[in-house]
């Protein structure tokens, strides 16, 4: 399997599903930033108590197409680092073939309640590339230098 020739620019088609994020739209903070900005599309400021996890709406649909690419939600990390939030599935994976919107799961794991503003940037988006396999069913493996060891089996350092 090949990968894309251009893999820095690929071409994503994006739909606005809600007029109101067209001043929002993802992008990157600097030219070394690995992923887009996602903001938050409320109608008013949303408050999380520790605890709760909310499916907050993006307003934008992003087809990938290329089954050699996917996209990742990931948490920012300023606001998981500072404020306990990150995703209620701790990361988030778009298929190459999805056309819905981009919704992000937004858990409160810390100790104080937070409110997330509206148009607030809440996640990033970050393009990575994919490599499917296939499986061949074996009787056993080819012996190697760690065979069967578990969690930890490498040593505490």
């Amino acid at each position: 399997m090949t990968l894309p020739t251009d893999l820095t620019t690929p071409l994503l088609q994006c739909r606005i599903l809600d007029e109101r994020i067209r001043d929002y739209l993802p992008s990157y903070a600097t030219e070394g930033s690995a992923g887009m900005d996602l903001h938050a599309l409320l109608d008013a400021p949303l408050t999380l108590a520790p605890g709760d996890c909310q499916l907050v709406r993006t307003g934008l649909a992003i087809h990938i197409s290329s089954p050699q690419l996917a996209g990742m939600i990931l948490p920012r990390s300023g606001l998981g680092h500072k404020h306990g939030i990150v995703l209620g599935n701790l990361v988030g994976l778009i298929d190459s073939d999805y056309q819905g919107e981009l919704m992000v799961s937004v858990w409160n794991r810390g100790q104080q309640a937070f409110t997330l503003e509206p148009f607030e940037r809440l996640a990033q988006y970050v393009i990575v590339p994919v490599v499917q396999a296939q499986l061949q069913i074996v009787e056993q493996f080819d012996d190697s230098a760690r065979g069967t060891g578990g969690f930890g089996s490498t040593g505490s350092r």
